[in-house]
């Protein structure tokens, strides 16, 4: 019976199959699924050497059968059977026009292995290198170098024009990689291209079908009596006929009608497949190259995300911090902001940490790869991979942010999960953000936050929704309690305790009421605390004691008055007062909850006053001269460099004054 849906894609088997091709569709043995791509310079024959391999011609369209070259993607099928197995690859053919670079990027995000394609008669030329660098950037780590229209040239050129590849690719991932002469039009070479296809693909891994699955689309069109059908490599999980599914960004609900794999029809279609999908529910002119079919309400789009971004060593000049580019992943393409977290140009040849504001919503995941290109001139300039695709507000040049980052690139399953929890500072994260922000499939997430939980790293706070404090928050988030309740006995000194309730409203404001229980219990648990019916007291505190308390308090006031522009260290004020350092941190706490004092260091504690009067001697002199470096500041102020440096920095973090090289300049007027 003729299957109505054999044109959902160009790798198109007749209506009535072969044997031998009934037995590469329906093997015996495991089939692997891999996709194959091509790369290279224009006219160096992709298509005519992908026509060789398939049988398929990958141009379609009329235009590029009258120009000769290739405009849009093309798709095709190639079986190879071998005793490890049958591999199927699935072929996306790209164009090598300079000027068709944006499609030949949709084509490279759904790639395993690519098959780079240089002219034996013109060696390498400017595509050649940009293709070879965007697959880089993209994340494709196999693959092979097909030297083609070997026919064309003498023994002695074709071995000088290897030479010439060899040097070229000498770094990239495919320094290693076999170098094939092949000819198209005789078929000499072919052969022996297959066969190093099929060792290549052997030791490949084909792409999981766990968890959720992503279709990024890149061909829409109708066909009669079914409607829209999209195509496209899927990137993970595994999709069925039936599945309600929406089209994200736009978000438009629709179900799968159908599924076409490698030209027949299918129940099913799992990660690393080109598929084709006939949706119901949905006109084909809804639907646009760049969206991607998921399943409905699984994912959630995102306009901003962090990044670890390396700037290509070809790049013409340095990228400036808020530079405006065109990021592409998978098959779409979107203007983006960059916002360099760590300086304020990054040099050609140089990776840091960025955030990227995207001028609308596109669907990112942790570890997607990306590719910045610029629009005038047209070129790549650099990539890298996606570190949180839902972060919380950043600070530039903050050492913490930077930490974070370094955990969420670090490439483990538990260094991501850990940073994202880190990340979350008192205000927590629920489970299921965590698998949002991380991409990590729920049965390998269970497995690495048990293991984040036995060590104590992270802490579960709330049942339901399950949500989790870094170990590092839980403690200072216990601590802020035992200094509330501190503070609350130097007040009202005659209490026994203070009452639960009261004690669960002073939680900080960052934080949440449902934390409370988890963090006393592990005060009781550590001895520190006792709750008993409605209250909650200090272990070894006896009512009254806190006079004692409120002269250390006062006293505490007074070291740093006294001190004035230079007020003594944490340590100073502890071996002075004969107080243990934990008490001196509670205290110093609270008289900056009470506006009496100012953190400027961990270690470092100022009056308001004596701030203030830095402060107008500072902007007096940035508004009378420009700019300061640190020896004017400290020749106005008389601070030295033990002061100096840390006040600096805190006028930094206020906004007040502004770095720039070594010198300091007024932010606002």
């Amino acid at each position: 019976m003729r299957n109505s849906l054999g044109r959902f894609d160009s790798c198109v088997l007749p209506p009535v199959l072969p044997i031998l091709q009934l037995r590469l569709l329906f093997p015996a043995n495991p089939m692997k699924n891999l996709i194959l791509g091509t790369a290279g310079h224009i006219d160096h024959g992709k298509t005519s050497l992908v026509k060789s391999l398939t049988g398929v011609d990958t141009d379609r369209l009329p235009e590029e059968k009258a120009r000769g070259i290739t405009i849009e993607l093309g798709f095709a099928g190639l079986d190879l059977p071998g005793d490890s197995g049958n591999i199927h690859f699935g072929i996306i053919d790209v164009p090598g026009h300079e000027k068709f670079v944006r499609t030949m990027v949709a084509g490279v995000g759904g790639m395993d292995m690519v098959m780079l394609v240089i002219a034996a008669d013109e060696g390498v030329m400017p595509q050649t290198r940009e293709h070879l660098e965007i697959c880089q950037l993209l994340g494709v780590r196999s693959g092979m170098v097909a030297l083609t229209k070997c026919d064309l040239v003498d023994p002695e050129w074709l071995d000088l024009v290897v030479e010439e590849v060899r040097e070229f690719l000498a770094g990239s991932f495919l320094e290693a990689a076999p170098v094939i002469p092949v000819s198209s039009r005789s078929g000499n070479g072919v052969d022996r291209l297959k066969s190093e296809l099929y060792l290549i693909a052997s030791d490949l891994e084909q792409k999981r079908s766990e968890g959720q699955y992503r279709l990024p689309v890149d061909r829409v069109f109708t066909l009669a009596g079914f409607g829209t059908v999209v195509t496209g490599t899927l990137l993970s999980g595994t999709v069925k006929v039936g599945d309600e599914v929406e089209i994200v960004p736009s978000l438009l609900p629709c179900r799968v009608r159908g599924i076409q794999f490698h030209g027949a029809k299918a129940e099913t279609g799992a990660a690393g497949s080109r598929l084709a999908l006939n949706l119901q529910g949905v006109d084909h002119y809804q639907v646009r190259r760049g969206e991607v079919v998921v399943p409905k309400g699984a994912y959630r789009t995102t306009r901003i995300v962090d990044v670890y971004l390396n700037h290509l060593a070809s790049a013409p000049r340095g990228l400036k911090h808020r530079s405006v580019l065109r990021l592409h992943s998978s098959t779409y393409e979107v203007p983006a902001t960059v916002i360099l977290l760590d300086r304020d140009v990054l040099d050609p040849g140089n990776c840091a940490y960025a955030q990227l504001r995207l001028a609308r919503p596109v669907l990112l995941l942790n570890g997607d790869p990306f590719v910045l290109r610029s629009s005038s001139p047209s070129a790549t300039i650099a990539g890298g991979s996606v570190l949180d695709p839902f972060p919380p507000g950043r600070r530039r040049r903050s050492d913490e942010v930077l930490e974070l980052l370094g955990n969420l690139s670090a490439g483990t399953e538990s260094a991501v999960i850990g940073g994202i929890v880190t990340g979350s500072l008192l205000s927590g994260i629920t489970h299921g953000e965590i698998a949002v922000r991380s991409g990590i499939v729920s049965r390998r997430l269970e497995a690495a936050l048990s293991a984040l939980m036995a060590t104590g790293s992270i802490v579960q706070v709330v049942r339901d929704p399950k949500t989790y404090l870094s170990g590092e928050a839980f403690s200072s988030l216990c601590d802020s309690l035992v200094a509330v309740m501190n503070g609350y006995f130097v007040q009202y000194p005659l209490k026994e305790g203070i009452n639960k309730e009261e004690l669960k409203t002073r939680i900080p404001s960052r934080s949440d009421e449902r934390f409370f229980t988890p963090c006393l219990a592990a005060l009781e648990k550590e001895g520190r605390v006792i709750a008993e019916r409605d209250q909650v007291r200090l272990v070894g505190r006896k009512a009254g004691t806190e006079t004692s308390q409120a002269d250390i308090h006062q006293q505490i006031r007074l070291e740093l008055e006294s001190g004035g522009k230079e007020p003594p260290f944490l340590n100073e004020i502890c071996g002075r007062l004969k107080i243990h350092e934990k008490l001196a941190q509670e205290h110093l706490a609270l008289l900056a909850d009470e506006g009496l004092a100012v953190k400027v260091k961990n270690d470092i504690f100022y009056t308001p006053a004596a701030l203030a009067e830095i402060e107008e001697v500072l902007t007096s002199y940035l508004r009378l001269h420009g700019e300061m470096a640190p020896p004017e500041f400290r020749e106005i102020t008389g601070l030295s460099r033990k002061f100096m440096i840390p006040v600096l920095e805190y006028f930094d973090s206020l906004k007040v004054t502004l770095r720039l090289g070594d010198k300091r300049v007024l932010r606002r007027k």
